[in-house]
C-alpha cells in the first residue's frame, strides 16, 4: 500500500508539473496580455490586437480592409516600424510572434492619433537598439532620447521622412507614435491599480483569435470631440454613456470585419440608458425592414418584456432625479383629457421601437404597437389633429418619458400611425416623405447591398446601431471636423470604400454579448488592391 501511495504522489506531482510547463508555454511572459496593455494610457478608446506574425500579414496582403480603416498613410508608416524596426535582423527573433497592440488616443488640438505597443521577447537587451543605430544602410538614423522621464529613441525614417518616438516602458515593453504627444504621454502614464481601462479575452480565446478588439466605451466621448465639430451630434450617443468595457476576437472574412465578444458592464460606475435592457431577452430585429431607404444611421431598441422595460425605464427616472417633473406631465393629462398615458401607452408598446436618421437630415421614431387602431386613439387625445392621419402632441417631452433618452429629440412631435406602427417626427413633411417611402415601399431592406451586409449581422439584438456610409456623408460633412472629413471622402482606400457599419448589443447574463461588423461595398477587393 505504501509502495502505491508513493508512486501515486511521484505521478500527481509530475502530471502537475507538465501542466505548469504547458500553460506557461501557451501564455509566455513575452506575450501577456494584461501586462503589455496596462501600460497604454487609459484614454484609449479601442485597441486593435494581432500577433506580429508574417501569417497575419499574408492574411491580409490581398485585400484593402486595414488600408481603408487606417487610411494609406497610417498604413505605410505601421509597415515602415515593422519592415525597418520590427524585421531588423538585429531584432527580428525578439520581435516575431509577440502580440502588437495599436491603440487610438484623442490629442489636443482636434486630432487623435495611434499609438503602437509591444513587448520583446525574453533575451532582449535595450542595447541591440544602440547597436542598430550604428549600422549602416538601415534606413533609420536612431538618436537616444529622454521623454518625461523615460530612455527613449527618436527613429528618423529616411523613406517617410518623419520620426517615430519609441518609448521604453518597463520589463522590454515599448510603446511608439509618429506623434511626439502621444509618445510623452504614454511616457507619463503611470498605470492605476485600481482602474481597469479594458477588459481581456480569457487565454485560450486570444490564442485561437487571429485578432482583438478592445472597446472602452467611456472614451468614446472624447474621442468623439476631437473628431467632430458638432458636439451635440446624436451619433452613437447612447453608447458613449454606456458603463462597460468590450472584448471582441475577430471572425474572418476577406471583405468584411467581424468581431464578437462580450460588453461587459461596470457595476461601480453610473447606470445609462443602455443599462435598463440587461434585464431583457433578445429579439428578432424586424423594424429594420421597414426603414427608409435614405437611412444614414440608426439605433433600434428591443425589449422581450415591455411592461418591464417601461417599469424599469421608470425606476432610472427616479433614479435621475426627473420623476417629479414626469410625474407633473401625467398628472397634468390625466386631468385635461382623462387619459393614464403611461398605463395606456405601456399596454400597447410591443418590442421594437428605433430613431432613425435620414440624409437629409430627417429624425424619425418608429416605434412598434400591438393595436395600431388603439394607439391612433390613444395619440389623438393628446394632439391638435392637422387631417385624419397626422396631429402634433400639445404636452413637451412626452416620447422621452415614455421611451427614453434616444427620443429627447423629439419636444413637442407630430404623430402618425401607419399600420401597427407609430411613427413620430418634428415637422409634419418629414412625416410626409416617410409615408411616401412606406406606401412605395422604398425600404433599405429591398436595396441588394443592404441585404448582403445584413446577413452578417445577428439575427436578435437589444441594441443595434447601423451606419450607411453614402448617406450619412451630408451629416458627416456638416459634423465632422474638416481635417477627419477631408480624409474620408479623399483617402483611397479609404472609409468611403465601406458599405456600412453595425453595432449590435444583446442581454447575456446581465452583460451584452456583442457583435460589430464593418463591410466594404460589393466589389472584388483583390482587384481593387491590385488597381492601387
Amino acid at each position: 500500500m505504501r509502495k502505491q501511495i508513493i508512486v501515486t504522489c511521484i505521478v500527481l506531482i509530475a502530471t502537475a508539473w507538465v501542466t505548469v510547463i504547458y500553460f506557461k508555454n501557451l501564455n509566455p511572459p513575452g506575450t501577456h496580455t494584461s501586462r503589455v496593455m496596462a501600460t497604454i494610457p487609459d484614454n484609449a478608446a479601442v485597441i486593435f490586437e494581432f500577433n506580429n506574425d508574417p501569417s497575419f500579414y499574408d492574411i491580409f496582403g490581398n485585400n484593402t480592409l486595414l488600408e481603408s480603416v487606417t487610411g494609406p498613410a497610417k498604413i505605410a508608416e505601421i509597415d515602415s516600424v515593422r519592415d525597418l524596426l520590427l524585421q531588423n535582423p538585429l531584432l527580428e527573433k525578439y520581435f516575431t510572434g509577440q502580440n502588437l497592440f495599436i491603440s487610438l488616443h484623442p490629442l489636443k488640438d482636434k486630432d487623435a492619433d495611434l499609438l503602437l505597443t509591444i513587448s520583446a521577447a525574453k533575451g532582449f537587451d535595450i542595447s541591440m537598439v544602440d547597436q542598430l543605430a550604428k549600422q549602416g544602410k538601415t534606413g533609420l538614423i536612431i538618436n537616444p532620447l529622454n521623454i518625461k522621464g523615460k530612455k527613449g529613441y527618436d527613429v528618423y525614417i529616411s523613406a517617410l521622412k518623419k520620426s517615430f518616438y519609441i518609448i521604453n516602458k518597463e520589463d522590454n515593453t515599448f510603446a511608439g507614435s509618429f506623434s511626439q504627444e502621444m509618445a510623452e504621454q504614454s511616457a507619463a502614464y503611470v498605470p492605476k491599480n485600481d482602474n481597469r481601462s479594458f477588459v481581456l479575452l480569457s487565454n485560450q480565446q486570444n490564442a485561437n483569435s487571429l485578432a482583438n478588439l478592445y472597446v472602452n466605451y467611456g472614451q468614446l466621448g472624447p474621442l468623439f470631440e476631437q473628431l467632430f465639430q458638432n458636439k451635440n451630434t446624436d451619433m452613437l450617443r447612447s453608447f458613449k454613456t454606456l458603463p462597460a468595457l468590450a472584448a471582441l476576437s475577430l471572425n474572418y472574412k476577406d471583405d468584411a470585419f467581424m468581431f464578437s465578444g462580450t460588453s461587459a458592464i461596470q457595476n461601480n460606475e453610473p447606470l445609462s440608458y443602455l443599462n435598463l435592457f440587461t434585464a431583457q431577452q433578445p429579439v428578432v430585429n424586424q423594424l429594420k425592414n421597414i426603414f427608409p431607404s435614405t437611412t444614414a444611421y440608426s439605433t433600434n431598441f428591443s425589449v422581450s418584456d415591455p411592461t418591464r422595460f417601461e417599469n424599469d425605464l421608470h425606476q432610472y427616472h427616479i433614479k435621475a432625479s426627473i420623476k417629479t417633473e414626469k410625474d407633473a406631465l401625467f398628472d397634468k393629462i390625466k386631468t385635461e383629457t382623462g387619459i393614464s398615458l403611461r398605463t395606456e401607452f405601456g399596454a400597447l408598446l410591443a418590442n421594437e421601437f428605433a430613431v432613425v436618421t435620414t440624409r437629409y437630415e430627417e429624425k424619425l421614431g418608429i416605434i412598434s404597437v400591438k393595436d395600431g387602431s388603439k394607439i391612433s386613439a390613444l395619440m389623438m387625445g393628446i394632439s391638435a389633429m392637422e387631417n385624419d392621419n397626422v396631429g402634433q402632441f400639445k404636452y413637451e417631452k412626452v416620447p422621452f418619458f415614455l421611451l427614453g433618452d434616444p427620443f429627447s429629440i423629439f419636444k413637442r412631435p407630430y404623430f402618425m400611425v401607419i399600420d401597427n406602427y407609430l411613427v413620430l417626427a418634428n415637422s409634419h413633411k418629414e412625416l410626409t416623405s416617410y409615408y411616401d417611402s412606406y406606401l412605395n415601399r422604398k425600404f433599405l431592406s429591398k436595396n441588394n447591398q443592404y441585404n448582403t451586409f445584413d446577413q452578417l449581422t445577428a439575427e436578435r439584438s437589444n441594441v443595434a446601431f447601423f451606419i450607411n456610409f453614402k448617406n450619412a456623408e451630408p451629416i458627416l460633412k456638416r459634423d465632422l471636423d474638416p481635417l477627419f472629413y477631408n480624409a474620408f471622402v479623399d483617402e483611397e482606400p479609404g472609409w468611403k470604400d465601406f458599405y456600412g457599419a453595425s453595432y449590435q448589443l444583446s442581454a447575456a447574463d446581465k452583460d451584452f454579448y456583442t457583435n460589430f461588423c464593418l463591410r466594404l461595398n460589393n466589389v472584388d477587393t483583390t482587384a481593387v488592391k491590385q488597381l492601387n
